[in-house]
């Protein structure tokens, strides 16, 4: 089998998936904007061969390092980034080069365009907000008087909570349509509620073979903008109307053999016409891994190594593991450089030594939303994760 592997650098830990693919005898091509020399030694080593391009923004590029790949080794059977940004240029390189192992570009919108979405989630009987596209400031006016202030606008075609802005009173709308962005903005309903999600990967049948779910105590959209301190966690046990929701919604996308991370609403209030409290609403799919070191949180919580399952994916349609076994609750927590903290970092390190798992200076790309120093520790409790984090991320009294 042979297997390109868009930017198998970045997220650091990414080298894993095509590791774990070589270790399945798949001949591993990585295509990537970085020189090889600065490559870690375990991504050179989980590769077969890689081309670097100038930049992974050139189509052309990154075209002739996929023919030059073909040529050598014969059709590519694979094709895949793992990454939101690179979706749309996954299916492309698939259409021109006949790989039909994944999306073209004929399925690729219904999972990456957040309007494209709803009919999906319908399709699950899952609810989700109201929304207008974005068009005329008339037209906007009609929507907010039907669902009311505030609503919450954003990219359509958007990753994670990137430009995305909630308007409380009419010259937030005004102040909007002033600096329009040229792009599609899709305005949904505010909802109030905490996100949730329902991760893992299912087969080619959409069969779920690995399934986990982790718990967002405040919203991205308030990480990024507001800068507010980023922490959440996994759940040993994933609720079962979550788990029947999350399932449902797998089998109404198009998520064939895939990692998948979906996030609910779970509503913090009644909503008219949506829900009662606790009820959850289908917020957007992402068909790839949660950001940033997830799939490694996932790891550290259940003992097990999710880039193996995932190339078992791919080369067998199984996992090949114990999909019973979540002994720990994995939490992350993340400071930021803009604020001063209680505790150093050599403190947090001595007290929970025995937790840590993972310590983490985030790349300046993924800082906005996920801070800039990140400690993942695990616990037996979600109380004791709880106070971890509360005690990385308390601030010092000035």
């Amino acid at each position: 089998m042979n297997f390109i592997f868009l930017s198998p650098n970045f997220p650091k830990t990414y080298f894993n998936f095509t590791k774990c693919l070589r270790n399945n005898g798949v001949i591993t091509l990585g295509i990537g904007d970085e020189a090889y020399d600065r490559l870690s030694q375990e991504c050179r080593d989980s590769l077969v061969e890689y081309y670097k391009v100038s930049t992974l923004e050139n189509y052309d590029e990154v075209y002739r390092a996929v023919a030059y790949f073909a040529f050598k080794y014969g059709k590519i059977d694979w094709l895949e980034s793992n990454n939101e940004y690179w979706l749309l240029r996954d299916a492309q390189l698939r259409e021109d080069f006949n790989i039909n192992t994944g999306l073209k570009n004929d399925r690729i919108d219904g999972i990456k365009f957040k309007s494209k979405m709803k009919k999906y989630y319908k399709m699950a009987n899952v609810p989700t907000a109201r929304y207008h596209m974005v068009s005329t400031l008339e037209k906007a006016k009609e929507f907010i008087e039907e669902v009311g202030y505030p609503v919450v606008v954003k990219p359509d075609n958007g990753v994670g909570a990137y430009a995305t802005y909630k308007l409380k009173c009419e010259k937030d709308l005004i102040d909007f349509f002033d600096d329009l962005p040229h792009v599609d903005y899709i305005m949904e309903e505010y909802i109030n509620g905490t996100i949730v999600s329902y991760d893992g990967i299912c087969d080619s049948n959409k069969d779920i073979i690995f399934e986990t779910s982790h718990y967002f105590p405040d919203p991205v959209m308030d990480l990024v903008n507001e800068q507010i301190d980023t922490w959440y966690y996994s759940k040993r046990v994933i609720p079962e109307d979550l788990k029947d929701a999350g399932r449902r919604v797998i089998k109404a996308f198009d998520s064939n053999s895939r990692f998948f991370h979906c996030e609910f609403f779970r509503l913090n209030e009644d909503k008219e016409g949506l829900g009662k409290k606790n009820d959850l609403l289908g917020l957007e799919v992402n068909m790839r891994p949660p950001g940033g070191y997830t799939p490694d949180m996932m790891n550290y919580a259940n003992d097990i190594n999710v880039y193996q399952i995932w190339a078992n994916m791919v080369c067998y349609d199984q996992g090949y593991f114990d999909p019973n076994q979540r002994p720990y609750v994995c939490v992350y927590a993340a400071k930021r450089y803009a604020h001063t903290y209680a505790y150093s970092n050599e403190e947090i390190m001595e007290k929970y030594k025995d937790h840590i798992v993972m310590f983490e200076v985030m790349p300046e790309v993924l800082a906005n939303a996920m801070g800039n120093e990140a400690f993942i520790a695990r616990f037996k409790t979600e109380k004791e994760a709880i106070s971890f984090a509360q005690n990385v991320l308390k601030k010092r009294r000035s």
